[in-house]
């Protein structure tokens, strides 16, 4: 059975989806843009746009009872690959070892003109 995961340290979803579902033992984290959910507002910079995605997933990780070293498995959606190195810099700070298994790649665009999505899968 599913359970949806709403937090209201992330963002709202902006369409017709979940933040988050727990199913079978695991969270399946929806694609996380940087917005402040306080504010609404959305950082400038690659870097701080990095911190905000995985701290808005690491809230509705913390909604399910889990945090980030519950992730297995990550997804980074970027605006263009050049900003991969100040990325992963950033991600490096939030994940320790074992790190999830990751993929990262580039995007034509991303909703609201974000330069980084971060999507998301834990293990409980």
């Amino acid at each position: 059975m599913k359970k949806e995961i709403n937090s209201a340290g992330a963002p709202g979803a902006i369409g017709p989806y979940s933040q988050a579902i727990s199913a079978n033992g695991f969270v399946y984290v929806s694609g996380q843009l940087p917005i402040n959910a306080a504010d609404g507002t959305m950082p400038e910079d690659i870097k701080a746009q990095t911190a905000q995605s995985l701290d808005n997933v690491k809230a509705i990780l913390a909604e399910a009872g889990a945090t980030l070293d519950n992730v297995v498995k990550s997804t980074v959606f970027l605006a263009d690959m050049s900003l991969f190195g100040p990325m992963n810099e950033v991600y490096n700070e939030y994940f320790g070892k074992p790190y999830p298994a990751r993929c990262a790649f580039a995007v034509k665009e991303l909703p609201k003109q974000a330069l980084v999505e971060i999507e998301v899968i834990a293990a409980l």
